[in-house]
């Protein structure tokens, strides 16, 4: 039976989008809409809400984390908190932290606050797919914008000219490609003993969890917020509508 330890990083820093963890979007805190997520699946499976982690070197992040209904006993160390920290140093000194404090788990679930619109049911369908294959990380991903096959091209390097970046170039029609998938920043769920052994970069085995476009908006930029409350607000005002017409 899996038992995750959800982490949520946010740090007191971003510069694209200042205090972005704590910003309101859509009437709440970023940050409440992955702690949502991750009670949700604790309350689904039984598992102590002391398994989620946010992991802050910011005092007022920390108590927004608390305001949502979680207990944020740990503090990112600050040379983990700046521009340079990766994701798995993060990560590592988060799973430290757990052991110290007995906290068990045997995988790790990464939620990244810039993905709001990621469901409860995102994350089981991700877990699943972790438990089912045993894989170094399973992770959400949305069909690529560009293909390789078909609408990314490289550079000759020789001639200044355009090369299509996979296969002969030949193909008229998208859908006769081999679908292309990239990573869309909601769900990871991570083997702790692949991560303590290399970088995540480095996986040799990484499994897709297919999530809609509509649900993979990474906020990264204030045209990216935008997009997130379009979105939210248009589905706010289709369950109002429906709820009237019932």
């Amino acid at each position: 039976m899996l038992q995750p330890l959800f982490v949520i990083p946010a740090r007191g820093g971003s510069k694209g989008i200042p205090r972005k963890n704590i910003k309101p979007l859509a009437g709440k805190p970023l940050i409440a809409y992955s702690i949502d997520a991750a009670r949700e699946v604790c309350g689904r499976r039984g598992i102590p809400e002391s398994n989620i982690v946010v992991s802050t070197d910011d005092g007022e992040i920390a108590a927004v984390a608390c305001g949502c209904g979680i207990d944020v006993p740990y503090r990112r160390p600050a040379e983990l908190a700046t521009d340079t920290a990766g994701s798995r140093e993060v990560i590592l000194d988060a799973m430290r932290f757990a052991r110290q404090t007995g906290i068990e788990f045997n995988c790790v679930v990464l939620l990244q606050p810039t993905s709001p619109l990621r469901t409860a049911d995102d994350v089981e369908k991700c877990m699943e797919l972790y438990a089912e294959v045993k894989p170094d990380m399973a992770v959400t991903v949305k069909e690529a914008s560009a293909n390789p096959y078909y609408n990314c091209f490289e550079t000759d390097p020789a001639t200044g000219a355009l090369r299509v970046s996979k296969g002969d170039g030949m193909l008229t029609r998208r859908q006769d490609a081999p679908p292309a998938w990239e990573f869309n920043g909601a769900v990871y769920v991570i083997n702790p003993a692949s991560i303590e052994a290399m970088p995540m970069g480095a996986f040799p085995l990484r499994v897709p969890s297919v999530m809609p476009a509509d649900r993979s908006v990474d906020l990264d930029t204030p045209l990216d917020w935008e997009i997130a409350e379009t979105i939210m607000r248009h589905r706010n005002s289709t369950t109002l509508e429906n709820s009237h017409n019932r």
